[in-house]
């Protein structure tokens, strides 16, 4: 007759088969979790909720709002002025996004690659400072003339909204210069 006793959860696992002469197998459960032979896909991910609570993560977050009130307040692009005012806009604005997911999903510090962030930060954050100028100031001098439509003052407003941006952009730039030489010089 076979009759074995199997030890509690607590204990280490003890096997005590009757028909078995003084044989007893000790199984340890493992600790922590069970190793795996591959990595997660997602695993590199880390939410960095912190950088938006700095000066140059607050100056991100308020380009994308801004760059969503100058989308609203300039269509629809009537006059070739704000068609190359919205292009700006939504070029600068999915350019934002990219350095915001950077940023949140911290690929900055999962990847490995020769990359000089800041320094390319700072020239796509440079160039589209001249941009937004350029194309409010386009913006302001097409609807500025004695042009009567229901969405003139809607395009005035994004164009000053536009002001607003390039100055924040400008201070973006300003910050990530800083940084770079900080960097440089060391």
């Amino acid at each position: 007759r076979w009759f074995c006793s199997v030890a509690s959860p607590t204990v280490p696992l003890v096997f005590n088969c009757s028909t078995m002469p003084e044989t007893v197998v000790n199984v340890t459960p493992s600790e922590g979790k069970p190793e795996s032979t591959t990595d997660s896909l997602f695993s590199w991910i880390n939410i960095n909720y912190a950088y938006f609570r700095t000066p140059p993560g607050m100056l991100k977050i308020a380009e994308a709002v801004l760059g969503v009130v100058c989308l609203a307040l300039a269509t629809p692009a009537i006059l070739a002025g704000t068609s190359w005012f919205l292009f700006v806009v939504v070029l600068s604005f999915v350019a934002t996004l990219i350095w915001i997911a950077i940023y949140l999903i911290g690929v900055r510090e999962a990847l490995t690659l020769p990359i000089n962030w800041i320094l390319t930060e700072l020239l796509n954050t440079g160039l589209v400072t001249i941009l937004y100028a350029i194309a409010f100031i386009v913006q302001l001098s097409v609807w500025s003339t004695p042009y009567s439509s229901p969405y003139r003052s809607s395009n005035i407003a994004a164009g000053v909204f536009g002001l607003i941006n390039t100055v924040v952009y400008a201070a973006a730039c300003f910050l990530l210069y800083r940084d770079w030489r900080a960097t440089f010089t060391q």
